[in-house]
């Protein structure tokens, strides 16, 4: 369990053999479960249709114009 800047808390759940974050349950949202894109191996996987925390993003991370921007 992490606190999120939010205040809300959120518990990860982790492959039990390499330990990547697989999926999370976001406090704030408790209806939602969140899956890192990782996850998915597939190259035909849906693009974002949101992004958060770009202020951490790194440098050379682009952001197309159509995701929706979320603070």
């Amino acid at each position: 369990m992490r606190k999120g800047d939010s205040g809300f808390e959120a518990v990860f759940h982790f492959c039990p053999d390499c330990g990547t974050t697989v999926h999370w349950e976001p406090g704030g949202h408790p209806e939602r479960i969140t899956v890192a894109v990782g996850a998915f191996a597939d190259p035909a996987h849906p693009a974002p249709r949101h992004s958060v925390y770009e202020e951490r993003k790194h440098a050379w991370v682009h952001v197309p114009g159509d995701v929706e921007h979320m603070e």
